[in-house]
């Protein structure tokens, strides 16, 4: 018979997340017997502490999945994907590729899927890391040419008189056709088979309790907005939690296999990865 663990879920404390994980935090849907503690860190926190296996079931970049393969398998669910959109390239002027590629641009992190896709346009590109939620004001001061959006700042940059440079989804849709793979979940893998599925079944049962009762999950969400009003909650989890964060499916696979094949190619990922999923 199976154990019942304690089992820390780490993820980010965004309005998508929330969202996604609304059902398990406050107890809408059975949980097989396990107990959960919900931890909230940056996604680049995150990411390093998958590097280490911290936690049980981590939210993680794709990028970052590319160094923790051998510690983590990924789950069908949970996945944000941007379909022809993503994190964008935002400064006080207008700017071109060429003008990027001599900028000193910030961005949230190295590990990153933003960052990582940054450097398939702009392999050199000339970084400086800041938190993900001061990056639009280190621009607006100057402090940085350019800034690297992720989150709920796709959405408010303008209020600070920035302006779009480039979207890295509608970049990416371009040459591939898919969408763009950003971060999903992930469950360590001396956890076991039967402990990884028991987990994946209920984090996509809390998507879908999410989707099928949205206006009381998104109630829980806005708490996370950071400043984000109604609308605004509404429409950037609309933007990160649909059906393939329900099920990525095969074109979600296909999207995360050809972004880590394209950073390996590119030399910018240290290996080829394999891309295992908790079937």
């Amino acid at each position: 018979m199976r154990a019942s663990p304690n089992i820390r879920i780490a993820h980010s404390p965004d309005p998508d997340d929330a969202f996604m994980f609304y059902a398990l935090a406050k107890g809408k849907i059975p949980t097989e017997g396990f107990r959960f503690e919900h931890v909230l860190r940056d996604i680049e926190s995150l990411n390093r502490s998958a590097l280490v296996g911290e936690y049980e079931l981590t939210a993680l970049s794709f990028h970052a999945y590319a160094y923790v393969a051998d510690l983590y398998v990924l789950l069908p669910s949970g996945a944000s994907m941007g379909e022809g959109y993503g994190p964008i390239l935002v400064a006080r002027e207008d700017m071109t590729v060429d003008d990027l590629s001599r900028a000193r641009i910030a961005v949230p992190g190295t590990l990153t899927t933003a960052f990582l896709v940054l450097r398939l346009i702009i392999p050199d590109v000339h970084h400086v890391v800041v938190p993900f939620d001061r990056i639009p004001e280190h621009v607006a001061e100057g402090k940085a040419d350019a800034g690297l959006l992720i989150h709920e700042g796709q959405l408010t940059y303008s209020a600070l008189g920035l302006r779009k440079i480039l979207d890295l989804g509608e970049w990416w849709f371009e040459r591939t056709k898919l969408p763009l793979p950003l971060g999903g979940n992930a469950v360590r893998r001396d956890l076991g088979r039967e402990v990884q599925r028991a987990l994946s079944r209920l984090l996509r049962q809390s998507i879908a309790y999410g989707l099928a009762h949205r206006e009381e999950a998104l109630d829980y969400a806005r708490a996370f907005g950071r400043g984000l009003d109604v609308a605004s909650t509404d429409r950037f989890v609309r933007m990160y939690v649909n059906e393939l964060t329900l099920d990525c499916g095969e074109r979600g696979k296909a999207a995360i296999r050809q972004l880590l094949q394209m950073g390996y190619e590119r030399g910018l990922l240290p290996r080829s990865v394999p891309v295992e999923f908790v079937e």
